[in-house]
């Protein structure tokens, strides 16, 4: 007769030290959700302030885009220059492109085309893709 041992199955829960966000994957270290200050510090960005939204329509005499009133893009970096070169009245274009995730355009690519659609109608200039 054999002796059966009972072996305690334990598991170790390791501690996330840092929030998760890449282009594939988003996960917060804990409960309190993404710290989106620490992402602003960083990549160099700027928190979507009340006043550079309403700076965005003062200039263009449009609404901001969905996007930005919704709180989907919340950081910027350099629109404050895009803004004020518009304001100075110096031309300006945008350009664009798809991103290095896939060898096509995909479905992925449409924010950022809509978004670059809104600005190239918002301030009235060339876009190139």
């Amino acid at each position: 007769m054999t002796e059966e041992k009972k072996v305690e199955n334990t598991t170790t829960e390791v501690k996330q030290e840092e929030d998760i966000v890449t282009a594939f994957e988003i996960e917060a270290k804990d409960d309190s959700g993404i710290d989106y200050n620490k992402l602003l510090d960083k990549y160099g960005c700027f928190a979507m302030t009340p006043e550079i939204i309403k700076r965005i329509e003062d200039l263009s005499g449009k609404p901001a885009h969905r996007f930005i009133r919704r709180g989907i893009f919340f950081c910027e970096r350099d629109l404050k220059v895009i803004l004020d070169t518009y304001e100075k009245k110096q031309p300006f274009y945008l350009y664009t492109g798809r991103g290095p995730s896939a060898d096509a355009l995909h479905m992925g690519h449409t924010i950022p085309f809509i978004f670059t659609k809104y600005l190239q109608d918002a301030f009235d200039v060339p876009l190139v893709i």
